[in-house]
């Protein structure tokens, strides 16, 4: 077994020229002259594209045994890089569309190969200059109601089930999201970072019994119910975009979990993205005409997503009695109501946790941006105080439209 060695940009090319000329990879022409750079901006691993004279490229990702964007201080499990492939490679089986391509995967090295997706966009910078993409939500709701189907116990056998939950089980990255979810939230944490203007704010926040109650449910769900491989991180940063492509990234957080928590926390990126416009567009039609696209995106990217999921399990399902005359319909409102939490915590995380998004960080203005940050606290908020009130979506697009009016 080789030992782990941290990469550079050399280290990056001889890996890949090895690949080809001793491995047989058709990743490029043996003669071809190759450079690489690195230029991951994420909280975690080292990340380099890999060209050739002809322009073409690869993505080499390596995973480091501690958090990048700490330091040695904060050892990761190395281990991430293998559910990563592997989530990916799963996740590619069912919805290939829309999942990004791996082309060779290194466990010892911790390391794995990927398309690389440059000509695209990420879909958080787009969004914060307002770009829009009719067909994301559409996208959307494939890849996670196709994922999610195919990996839960509607579809497959017991023992299969088991045996993956073993296969993607993720106990560090896990422990991530359920401090910056659930724990830091409601405490005074030194990973917490937000103004001292907003510490009376979240000192009400965090002092509201009911509010505690709701996320306990919240974290209990998260922490016992396996009920499908989830992509575990599915905020706009992990999501590559043009016109007519939608591609997942980045799944390292990925684990057998409730089905509602990925498609909450695309719907509160989206949220968050619309408050942080109440200060990036200063002209009222533009800044409704963005708004209004927005939320067609989210209701489409829900709509279908229950849809697709309905359908599968009438088409599809193969457990008999998970077939009983509206069960479907049950789970999927179970689902709704977890999704509109995990939004809700999404909303309260990014805005006073360790992890900002830079829709509203990157709001020049100071007043405006407390603005934008007491208006996401105060929707999270709602949400997750009101999920359990929301048995149909259409009661939940109320909801929301209520508490952004």
């Amino acid at each position: 077994m080789a030992e782990y060695v941290a990469f550079n940009a050399q280290h990056a090319i001889d890996y890949i020229k090895n690949l080809v000329t001793k491995d047989g990879y058709d990743l490029f022409d043996p003669d071809q002259t190759l450079s690489a750079y690195e230029f991951g901006d994420g909280n975690l691993n080292l990340v380099f594209r890999i060209s050739d004279e002809q322009n073409n490229s690869v993505i080499l990702k390596q995973a480091l045994p501690y958090a990048r964007c700490v330091g040695e201080s904060w050892p990761l499990t190395l281990d991430r890089a293998r559910i990563e492939a592997e989530v990916l490679l799963n996740h590619s089986a069912l919805s290939p569309d829309y999942t990004a391509k791996v082309l060779h995967h290194n466990p010892e090295q911790a390391l794995t190969i990927l398309e690389d997706l440059g000509h695209l966009q990420i879909l958080r910078r787009a969004q914060i200059n307002a770009e829009q993409f009719p067909l994301l939500g559409q996208h959307v709701a494939h890849y996670l109601s196709h994922t999610g189907f195919y990996n839960s116990d509607f579809y497959l056998t017991a023992q299969d089930k088991k045996a993956k939950v073993s296969q993607f089980t993720n106990p560090e990255l896990c422990q991530i999201t359920e401090d910056l979810f659930f724990n830091d939230i409601l405490r005074e944490h030194e990973r917490n970072n937000y103004p001292s203007e907003l510490q009376s704010t979240v000192s009400k926040l965090q002092n509201n019994a009911a509010l505690h109650l709701a996320i306990a449910k919240l974290k209990a769900k998260f922490l016992s119910c396996p009920q499908t491989l989830l992509h575990g991180d599915m905020h706009s940063g992990s999501i590559f975009v043009d016109q007519n492509t939608t591609k997942m990234i980045d799944p390292e957080f990925g684990f057998f979990g409730p089905v509602g928590f990925d498609i909450g926390s695309f719907i509160g990126n989206l949220l968050l993205n619309y408050c942080a416009q109440n200060a990036r567009i200063n002209e009222f039609v533009s800044r409704r005409n963005y708004h209004s696209h927005l939320l067609t995106c989210l209701q489409e990217s829900y709509t279908l997503f229950e849809q697709q999921w309905l359908t599968l399990i009438a088409e599809q399902t193969t457990d008999n009695n998970l077939k009983a005359a509206g069960y479907g319909e049950y789970f999927m409102q179970q689902v709704l109501q977890d999704a509109i939490g995990y939004c809700g915590t999404e909303l309260i995380r990014r805005t006073i946790g360790l992890a900002h998004v830079a829709d509203i960080d990157g709001i020049e203005d100071e007043q405006a941006r407390l603005e934008v940050q007491r208006h996401t606290l105060a929707l999270g908020e709602q949400l997750v105080l009101n999920a359990h009130t929301c048995n149909s979506k259409e009661a939940f697009f109320s909801l929301l439209i209520s508490q952004l009016n």
